[in-house]
C-alpha cells in the first residue's frame, strides 16, 4: 500500500466527500496518486466497477496506465486509442460496449480527448472518470463528452489540473462553469509543495544577446545561442523548447548543432509531430524515445539535450531535468506546465529548476516578460493563474 502526502490525503478526502468537483495541484504535486488512491477506494468497495481515465495524448494515457498498473491488481484494462498498447485495444463503440458486457470484475478504461466520444457512443455504466490536464476539456470537440460524463453519464467526475481554463463569454466553455466542472474541492499551492519538499523552486535566468530581426533568423543563428547558452550553464540535462518545427528541423540539419553537442558530450533527441521522434540521429518509434529519455534521465552521468515544440510540455515525467531553455512564447497554461518539467524533484543536489530565456529577438523580449509573471505569481506568490477566454 502507498503513502500519501498531507496534500494528496487532503485531496483524496475531499473526493471522497463529492461526487463532482476540481482538483487543482500544481505539475509535480503528484496528482495521479490522487487518481489512484480513490480508484482503489472503489475497487475495494465493489466487485463490478468501471473507471475511466482521459489524458490529452496517447502518450500520456500509456504512462498513466503503467502507473495505475504497478498498484491494481485483478483489474481487466482496456484501451480506447489509435496508439500501440499491450493491453486490447478499440475505438469502435461496439467492442467497446461488448468488452464492458462480457468482461467481469473491476475495469478501468484509459483513453484521450480526441477518443472519449467512443466510450459515450457504446453508453457503458461509468463509475468513475478522472480528467487528467482537464483544461483540455474546454476545446470545442471535446466539450460535449466532457458535459455528457459530468451530468449523467458517470457517479461520480473529477478534474485534475494545474493550470484552469476559464471563460468569461457564454459562447465558450470554460472550468469556472460550476454545474460541469463543480467546484474547487481541493487547491494545492506551489508554494505549499516547496516548503514540503516535494518540488524544487524555479530560477529565472535571462541571456542577453545581439538582437537580430525576428523575420530573418538563421538557423545558424539559434544553434550559436543556444550552444552558448548551454555553455553558461553547469548542466547536464536540458529541455529546448522551439518556437517551430521547421526551426527544429533547420537546426538539426542546417548547421553544425549536433556534432557541437557530441563535442560537449551531450546526446540528444528531439520530437515533433512532422519529423517523429530522434535519439542521436536515428529515427525510433515513440516508445523507444521516452525509454530513452526516462533511462537518460535516472543515469546522474548521462548529458543530454532533448528539443520538442509542445509534445513533452504536459504530464511526462522526467525527474532529472534541470533546465529549461525557451525559444519561444507560450500561453500561460503551456509556460507553467513547461516549468513543471523541471522543478521536480531529482538528485540531492538539484535545489531549483533552471529557466533560461535567451533574449536576442522580440520573441525573447515577451518570453522573458511571460515567464517571470508566471514564477512571481505562482511560485512566490501561491497565486492561481488561469487562462482566461474573453470571446
Amino acid at each position: 500500500m502507498f503513502k500519501l502526502r498531507p496534500h494528496q490525503q487532503r485531496a483524496c478526502d475531499a473526493m471522497a466527500q463529492n461526487v463532482k468537483g476540481t482538483v487543482l495541484i500544481p505539475t509535480g504535486g503528484g496528482k495521479t496518486m490522487c487518481m489512484i488512491s480513490n480508484c482503489t477506494d472503489t475497487f475495494q468497495d465493489t466487485t463490478d466497477a468501471l473507471i475511466v481515465v482521459v489524458a490529452p495524448r496517447i502518450l500520456l494515457a500509456q504512462q498513466l496506465c503503467s502507473e495505475f498498473m504497478e498498484h491494481l491488481t485483478n483489474v481487466s484494462v482496456l484501451h480506447v486509442h489509435s496508439g500501440e498498447t499491450h493491453y486490447f485495444s478499440t475505438t469502435n463503440s461496439k467492442q467497446i460496449s461488448k468488452w464492458s458486457k462480457y468482461v467481469k470484475g473491476n475495469k478501468i478504461i484509459f483513453t484521450t480527448y480526441h477518443s472519449l466520444h467512443r466510450i459515450q457512443e457504446a453508453e457503458v455504466y461509468v463509475n468513475t472518470i478522472y480528467f487528467d490536464e482537464a483544461h483540455n476539456s474546454v476545446q470545442r470537440q471535446f466539450f460535449p463528452p466532457t458535459e455528457h460524463y459530468s451530468s449523467e453519464g458517470s457517479d461520480k467526475c473529477f478534474f485534475f489540473t494545474a493550470t484552469r481554463k476559464t471563460s468569461v463569454t457564454i459562447n465558450k466553455p470554460g472550468m469556472n462553469d460550476a454545474e460541469v466542472y463543480g467546484d474547487v474541492i481541493c487547491r494545492v499551492s506551489a508554494p505549499e509543495l516547496v516548503k514540503g519538499g516535494y518540488i524544487v523552486p524555479p530560477k529565472v535566468s535571462v541571456k542577453k544577446m545581439d538582437m537580430v530581426n525576428d523575420k530573418f533568423i538563421h538557423p545558424n543563428v539559434d544553434c550559436g545561442n543556444v550552444l552558448e547558452t548551454i555553455d553558461d550553464q553547469d548542466i547536464k540535462k536540458i529541455l529546448v523548447c522551439v518556437k517551430t518545427s521547421k526551426q527544429l528541423i533547420n537546426l538539426m540539419s542546417h548547421t553544425d548543432f549536433s556534432q557541437q553537442l557530441k563535442a560537449r558530450g551531450y546526446s540528444f533527441l528531439y520530437i515533433t509531430s512532422k519529423t517523429g521522434a530522434v535519439v542521436n540521429g536515428k529515427k525510433v518509434n515513440r516508445e523507444q524515445f521516452f525509454n530513452t529519455l526516462n533511462t537518460w534521465g535516472k543515469d546522474t552521468t548521462k548529458k543530454f539535450v532533448v528539443l520538442h515544440r509542445s509534445i513533452l510540455s504536459e504530464g511526462i515525467n522526467v525527474s532529472e531535468l534541470e533546465a529549461v531553455i525557451f525559444l519561444r512564447n507560450m500561453s500561460v497554461i503551456e509556460m507553467t506546465q513547461t516549468i513543471g518539467r523541471v522543478v521536480r524533484t531529482g538528485s540531492q543536489s538539484k535545489t531549483f529548476g533552471l529557466c533560461i530565456v535567451p533574449v536576442y529577438s522580440k520573441v525573447g523580449i515577451a518570453t522573458e516578460k511571460a515567464l517571470q509573471n508566471v514564477v512571481d505569481t505562482v511560485f512566490q506568490k501561491g497565486e492561481m493563474l488561469d487562462s482566461v477566454v474573453r470571446r
